[in-house]
């Protein structure tokens, strides 16, 4: 019987790491997790209740009001994927839009904010069995992950995967705006005092610029499997 292991997928924003850990989990049976998302939702909640004003966030509020934001996950029978639930109410959608993802990373900055989702994730894979996927996860969360992945690819395929996305979804976007927002998001998540994003040195770097879905589940399948019969 194959050992349960913590499998840590790292990168930067809109790499598809998201859509790569939730089949690998699915093609395993292990239990994805989207750190990325609490980090949104936490966002969400400072949109909704003007927290953030003008770009700028006021702490001492979010502070204070950290122990009012519960973030949970609840599989989605249709999607056959786990939808993100703020306070009890779904917020997928809302998560995924472009005035969340102009906040984000100002948020995954703070500290107490990052305390706080870290324990939370940490608790979520204590029992083994699961993949998750963010920024810090290979090197704070789980740094003693059995398997680590480190995701890459060029900031005009990682905006124009973003830009395809919204535009199949039917939500307003402009190419140029998509790819500042990318860039602008890398700047932040590799220059923060707080768990920058960064390669683990035990981590497998994928660039998956030119992979197509099925050549990335392949090689991560590969890489399972030499980890788990070892």
């Amino acid at each position: 019987m194959e050992k349960k292991i913590v499998i840590a997928v790292d990168g930067y924003s809109s790499c598809g790491k998201s859509t790569m850990a939730k089949d690998l989990a699915k093609e395993i049976g292990y239990i994805y997790i989207d750190s990325g998302a609490m980090y949104r939702a936490v966002t969400l909640y400072c949109l909704q209740n003007e927290i953030i004003e003008n770009g700028v966030v006021d702490e001492v509020r979010l502070r204070s009001a950290m122990n009012q934001i519960h973030i949970s996950f609840q599989m989605n029978n249709e999607s056959d994927k786990p939808d993100t639930y703020l306070n009890g109410v779904n917020v997928e959608k809302e998560i995924r839009g472009m005035e969340v993802a102009n906040h984000v990373s100002t948020i995954a900055a703070i500290g107490f904010v990052r305390q706080a989702m870290v324990e939370k994730q940490q608790e979520m894979g204590q029992q083994k069995g699961v993949v998750m996927d963010g920024r810090d996860i290979g090197t704070v969360v789980f740094p003693n992950a059995e398997l680590k992945i480190f995701v890459t690819a060029s900031p005009e395929v990682r905006a124009q995967r973003r830009y395809d996305e919204m535009m199949a979804k039917g939500e307003p976007a402009i190419f140029e705006d998509v790819l500042a927002n990318v860039k602008k998001r890398d700047l932040i998540d590799t220059t923060r005092a707080e768990s920058p994003l960064c390669r683990a040195e035990d981590a497998l770097e994928l660039d998956n610029s030119h992979l197509s879905i099925a050549e990335q589940k392949a090689w991560l399948l590969v890489q399972f499997n030499r980890v788990t019969r070892e």
